[in-house]
């Protein structure tokens, strides 16, 4: 609800794309510049302390852009301050969550698809979010939603402190070895020639595919009759495909194929950014976003899952680091480049070179597809 919010709001102060762009620059730009050290804080705390910290503050933070809207005095500004703010709690959040759900899987063989499963309920409420927002924002106005997802925090705080597990050793936390404990993270991550296959990758769509996201509401301004009901019923289609991508993992069976479904995912994501530059009317929209939704969670989610079968458990958070690092670092440049793309050359254009991009390193990724495979088997059957 609040992304949807948020990204109406910019377009609706500034009427400008390349604005979204800087919106989505700000929200990821922290793991850029403090991912890798929130991995090595990671490894040596508590992450079940750690995810409640986290969630709280993000909570502070829905209430402050809620009191501010509210007041009628916010700016472009304050809304990139907090957009950065939610990015640098985050940081810890994401990589703190990812490394908190093995902790709740005995058998590692299922570890893909909970994994899947745990992308399927975020992916739920990518659905419903929108939907709500949409509705909210046109008869309540933007502070709404901001004020709702405050309160929501409330459940996911009781539903943390209800979370039993069994605590993990961690070593001491040094702050005078912290880039010792980067650098151990990075030999991890990148001597591991299967773990830095998939995170180049989805570093690349992440730079030139997933930034499409934060353009959507230009996409939903330019239909016919397009407003905050069509960015909702886009959103809420995106959505839906990544909800689709989830479900198909979690309750797929047989050998875990994880780096051909990576391939197809990257590829799916390319040939629909393609197709959605062709699109001009909303039925064809929502079927290309739909579609390109899917295509990216069955890479991200594939992805997580490939680093959590090979990683060792002392190392685990500072390689997710990594991992978040290709994800949202590549990520605010790509969302800069998109916008400014598009403000100059069109969205249709901007789209057709990005898909392009993305299909052609799918291409690529394909030829290295068996080798991960044959890696990842060997590794469960040890």
């Amino acid at each position: 609800m609040q992304q949807l919010a948020m990204s109406w709001m910019v377009f609706r102060l500034t009427h400008s794309a390349f604005w979204l762009g800087i919106s989505g620059f700000s929200s990821q730009i922290p793991m850029f510049f403090f991912g890798l050290f929130a991995g090595a804080i990671v490894d040596h705390i508590d992450r079940h302390k750690l995810l409640i910290w986290t969630q709280s503050l993000s909570a502070i933070q829905a209430f402050i852009l809620a009191a501010l809207t509210f007041s009628g005095k916010i700016n472009i500004y304050e809304l990139i301050a907090l957009n950065f703010s939610l990015g640098l709690i985050n940081c810890f959040d994401i990589t703190g969550r990812q490394s908190f759900v093995i902790q709740m899987v005995k058998n590692r063989t299922d570890l893909p698809n909970a994994i899947a499963l745990n992308s399927s309920v975020v992916n739920l409420t990518r659905l419903i979010g929108p939907a709500i927002a949409a509705i909210a924002v046109a008869s309540l106005g933007e502070g709404m939603c901001f004020l709702l997802n405050g309160f929501s925090y409330l459940a996911v705080l009781i539903a943390l402190f209800s979370i039993k597990v069994e605590k993990v050793k961690t070593a001491v936390l040094d702050f005078q070895k912290i880039f010792n404990y980067i650098s151990e993270g990075y030999h991890a991550t990148f001597k591991n020639p299967s773990i830095k296959l998939v995170i180049i990758f989805v570093g690349f769509i992440s730079f030139f595919g997933s930034p499409f996201i934060n353009i959507l509401p230009a996409i939903a301004a330019q239909l016919p009759g397009g407003g905050v009901h069509t960015l909702g019923w886009i959103s809420a289609s995106t959505g839906f495909g990544s909800l689709v991508g989830a479900l198909y993992l979690a309750y797929r069976r047989g050998p875990p194929e994880l780096a051909k479904i990576i391939c197809t995912g990257g590829l799916l994501m390319g040939i629909f950014l393609i197709a959605l530059s062709l699109s001009a009317n909303l039925p064809a929209v929502l079927i290309c976003v739909f579609i390109t939704g899917l295509g990216m969670m069955l890479q991200l989610s594939s992805t997580n899952a490939v680093i959590q079968s090979l990683v060792e458990d002392d190392k685990r958070a500072r390689v997710i680091s990594f991992l978040t690092l290709a994800l949202f670092g590549a990520g605010p440049f790509g969302s800069l480049l998109m916008g400014y793309l598009a403000e100059h050359i069109g969205l249709s254009k901007t789209f057709l070179i990005n898909g392009t991009l993305c299909v052609l390193g799918g291409i690529f990724f394909a030829k290295k597809a068996v080798s991960i495979n044959e890696h990842i088997h060997a590794h469960l059957n040890k």
